[in-house]
């Protein structure tokens, strides 16, 4: 979902997004996204009528959408368990390549929602739900009932984030290796009859 290298909105969108996740939304300043997208100066208002305020709220919306298509094209193969794992595997790469400065944009404007941008919060809990909806749709197919695919996909997501923020904290992958450990062997229980679960008896020890 990277945009064109001509579209000066859709690098600012994706450099403020970066920026989120990495220095939050009090640092995402325009200079910085402008800096960091080598978009020219002139076209921020262009753009973005309402500033600062409104680019942020589009770059939590573009790292909604840059996530929810990293889940569907997980889930293709039809195991929720192969989807969820490979999930963590993405991030676990993406927080190294970045030396465990990556973050999650959509966080980092919910915690930030203030006089200045209230409609973040509102934004990021959008997102949150999109992303819920779409993992329970994947845990759904895989054979569990929709009350415990909602509730263990609020779980992933959950336990997905704060697993970031300790890497984060921790300069190691640690925590998220522990997470997508326990949430494999918890999804393993849960659906013994999906796609990939004799794969999964064959590798018991």
């Amino acid at each position: 979902m990277s945009p064109r290298r001509s579209d000066s909105r859709g690098r600012m969108i994706s450099s403020a997004a970066v920026l989120l996740g990495e220095q939050g939304a009090g640092a995402t300043s325009i200079d910085r996204v402008l800096a960091h997208s080598g978009a020219p100066r002139g076209s921020v208002y262009h753009h973005f009528p309402e500033g600062r305020t409104q680019l942020i709220d589009e770059a939590v919306a573009f790292a909604g959408d840059v996530m929810a298509d990293r889940i569907a094209a997980v889930s293709r193969t039809g195991d929720p368990v192969a989807a969820i794992d490979a999930l963590f595997a993405l991030w676990r790469s993406r927080l190294i390549d970045s030396g465990f400065r990556a973050g999650c944009p959509v966080v980092a404007a919910a915690v930030a929602a203030d006089e200045e941008g209230p409609q973040w919060a509102d934004s990021a809990a959008e997102v949150f739900t999109r992303w819920q909806t779409t993992l329970t749709d994947v845990l759904v197919a895989g054979g569990l009932p929709e009350t415990r695919g909602r509730r263990l996909a609020a779980f992933v997501i959950g336990a997905f984030e704060g697993a970031v923020v300790l890497c984060r904290a921790e300069r190691s992958p640690a925590p998220l290796d522990a997470a997508a450990a326990e949430i494999h062997d918890l999804l393993v229980h849960a659906l013994p009859d999906r796609p990939g679960a004799a794969a999964d008896a064959g590798e018991a020890p």
